[in-house]
C-alpha cells in the first residue's frame, strides 16, 4: 500500500519522483527526496496541491494522456480528470519581463472554431512577453498590445514578422524607428506556392530559382549577388511581369501573369526590410522559432480532444505559462 502512495508522490520543491519513505511523524508517513534532500509528509495540503500541479504540467506540456499519467502517478483517470478540470476552469497570468534590446518575434496561428493565438516572443531568452487569444489578426488589437509592451518596460530593438498588413500597420504606428525584419522563410514559401513546383513560363522558372536561394544569404556579398540577380531578372522580364489583359468578369484590365507578378511585388515591397539580420546577428531572419513553438502546442492540444472552447483557451494559456516558467532564466513561482 505504501508503495502505491510513494508512486504518486513527488517532491513539492523540485518535482522529482525519486522519493523514499523516511519513517513516520505524528502518525503520518514521512518522505525524503533523493534529488534535493528535503523531507515532507504526504498529508501536507501544500504538497498535495504541488503533486497535482506537477501531473497537470506533464499533461499540458509532455503529450501525455490521462491513461499514461494514471499509470505513473497512481491516481485513477477519473481523479486526474477532476483535478485537471479544476485547473482548466481558471488560468494563470503571464508576467512581462522588462528588458533592453528585445528582438521580438510576432506571429499568429489559428485553431478550430476561429480561434487565433498571437504571440509576442523575446527571441533572445525564449520568453513569451505577451499573447492574445482572439478571432483574427486585427490592427486595433495588435496596436494595443505593442503599446502595452512599451509601457511595461520592454525596449524593442527589432521585430521579425511575416508581413501581415494589420501587423505592419500597427508597427508603423506604434514602433517608429524600430527595425522590422521580414521573415525570409515566409517570403520564400509563399513565392514557391504562387509560382508552383513547375512554372510554365521562363520568367517563373528563373524567379523560382532566385527565390530558392534566398535562405542562403548569410553575408553582405551574398546579399549583393542576390539583389543583382533579382534586378537583372526584372530587367529581362519587365514586359512579361507588367503585361495586362482585359478581365470581363471585373470589367477592367489586370495583370496577365498574376502569380509571377504577385511574387515580384511581394519581394519588391519587402526588399528594404529583408536583410537587417546581416547587420545585427541578434535579429532573427525568420519566425521559424515561433512556427516550431506553435507546432508543438497544436500537437499537445490535439491529443486532448473533446475539451470545450473555454478549456481549449485555458489549455493554451497554461501551456504558455509552463513554457515560460521552464526557461533557464525563470522559475515557476
Amino acid at each position: 500500500m505504501l508503495l502505491k502512495r510513494w508512486q504518486k508522490t513527488s517532491c513539492w520543491a523540485c518535482s522529482s519522483l525519486d522519493i523514499i519513505g523516511w519513517g513516520f511523524q505524528n502518525g503520518k508517513q514521512r518522505f525524503r527526496c533523493r534529488n534535493c534532500g528535503i523531507y515532507f509528509t504526504s498529508t501536507n495540503l501544500g504538497v498535495r496541491k504541488s503533486n497535482r500541479k506537477i501531473w497537470f504540467k506533464r499533461w499540458i506540456s509532455d503529450k501525455r494522456s490521462l491513461e499514461d499519467l494514471s499509470q505513473d502517478s497512481g491516481y485513477s483517470t477519473s481523479t486526474l480528470k477532476r483535478y485537471f478540470h479544476d485547473y482548466l476552469s481558471e488560468y494563470p497570468r503571464l508576467s512581462v519581463f522588462p528588458s533592453e534590446k528585445v528582438n521580438l518575434l510576432i506571429d499568429g496561428t489559428y485553431f478550430k472554431n476561429d480561434l487565433c493565438l498571437i504571440v509576442y516572443r523575446d527571441n533572445t531568452i525564449k520568453f513569451t512577453q505577451l499573447y492574445r487569444l482572439t478571432d483574427g489578426e486585427w490592427y486595433d488589437e495588435i496596436k494595443e498590445d505593442l503599446e502595452n509592451l512599451i509601457k511595461l518596460g520592454v525596449n524593442i530593438e527589432s521585430i521579425t514578422c511575416d508581413g501581415h498588413k494589420s501587423l505592419l500597420k500597427a508597427i508603423k504606428k506604434v514602433c517608429k524607428g524600430i527595425l522590422v525584419q521580414r521573415c525570409i522563410i515566409h517570403i520564400q514559401r509563399m513565392c514557391r506556392i504562387w509560382l508552383s513546383a513547375k512554372p510554365k513560363s521562363e520568367a517563373g522558372i528563373e524567379l523560382r530559382r532566385i527565390v530558392s536561394r534566398l535562405h542562403l544569404v548569410n553575408t553582405q556579398d551574398d546579399k549583393g549577388y542576390w539583389i543583382v540577380s533579382f534586378v537583372k531578372w526584372y530587367e529581362k522580364h519587365e514586359f512579361f511581369v507588367n503585361a495586362k489583359s482585359y478581365k470581363q468578369e471585373t470589367g477592367r484590365y489586370w495583370y496577365t501573369h498574376t502569380m509571377v507578378r504577385r511574387s515580384f511585388s511581394v519581394i519588391k515591397k519587402a526588399l528594404p526590410d529583408m536583410f537587417h539580420y546581416l547587420d545585427n546577428p541578434r535579429i532573427p531572419k525568420s519566425t521559424n522559432g515561433l512556427e516550431s513553438f506553435f507546432g508543438h502546442l497544436k500537437a499537445n492540444l490535439n491529443i486532448h480532444r473533446g475539451l470545450s472552447k473555454e478549456h481549449r483557451k485555458n489549455f493554451i494559456r497554461w501551456y504558455l505559462y509552463f513554457r515560460n516558467s521552464s526557461s533557464s532564466r525563470f522559475s515557476e513561482p
